[in-house]
């Protein structure tokens, strides 16, 4: 049992070491030094919780919007390791212990999902910065599910999409143990607790995760309820939910 408690202090100790790097550097930096730190970060991360990661197809470039399936906290830091994004987040992470300090200095706009007048505001807020060149993610399901199913995608926020005419990659993520076979434990969902889910991650010996980026999506002249079908088929069909 020594080596979960050793993974857990050493990921423990990079969160400590990021929030500080946020609170101290992050707003004498600009945005292309601050991704690079937010990737470097995130893989750190993913090599400390020995988790290959496995990457296919074309990940997305500014101006575009990134939305994939919602199993675990691990997610976001997956895609973090791999590309340089916004993502938009339930408001409730913003006051996070340490988690919610990375998530403001990795640039994350966050939502009261219970206010449609939250959402016109994000939906503002996302539409300059897709001018601006910016990469934006959201996970459409709005919470995590067990990895086994999808939940239908929420349509609100790929109105800025549509208004921008920017295109949309789907991603489709899976989780597996180190014998090939779907990993449940890496799930984080129901009544569990982002502690008690992370304790299952560090208890594990390794896992692989998945990342498939889907054909991108063109957005223009459709309908937001549109696009999000558009994008959950894509990657329902990618994870064989179909």
């Amino acid at each position: 049992m020594i080596r979960p408690y050793i993974k857990a202090l050493r990921a423990f100790s990079l969160v400590l070491t990021g929030v500080g790097t946020a609170l101290l550097f992050y707003t004498r930096m600009g945005r292309a030094a601050r991704d690079r730190q937010v990737l470097a970060w995130a893989g750190k991360l993913m090599r400390i919780l020995n988790i290959e990661l496995r990457v296919s197809g074309t990940p997305p470039a500014g101006g575009a919007v990134l939305v994939a399936n919602h199993v675990s906290w691990l997610d976001i830091h997956v895609l973090h390791s791999i590309v340089p994004v916004r993502f938009i987040s339930k408001s409730e992470v913003r006051d996070w212990p340490l988690v919610g300090h990375l998530a403001r200095a990795s640039g994350t706009l966050f939502i009261a999902r219970d206010r449609k007048s939250d959402a016109i505001r994000v939906n503002q807020e996302m539409a300059a910065e897709l001018q601006a060149g910016e990469c934006l993610a959201f996970f459409p399901e709005g919470t995590t599910s067990d990895g086994q199913d999808m939940r239908a995608f929420y349509p609100s926020l790929f109105q800025p999409a549509v208004e921008a005419g920017c295109p949309v990659i789907p991603a489709a993520i899976r989780y597996f143990d180190l014998q090939g076979g779907a990993c449940l434990d890496a799930a984080y969902h129901g009544d569990m607790t982002l502690l008690g889910s992370f304790w299952s991650v560090v208890n594990m010996r390794g896992l692989v995760v998945q990342v498939e980026f889907l054909p991108a999506l063109a957005s223009a002249g459709l309908h937001r309820r549109e696009l999000a079908k558009q994008a959950e088929a894509a990657i329902r069909a990618a994870l064989g939910f179909n």
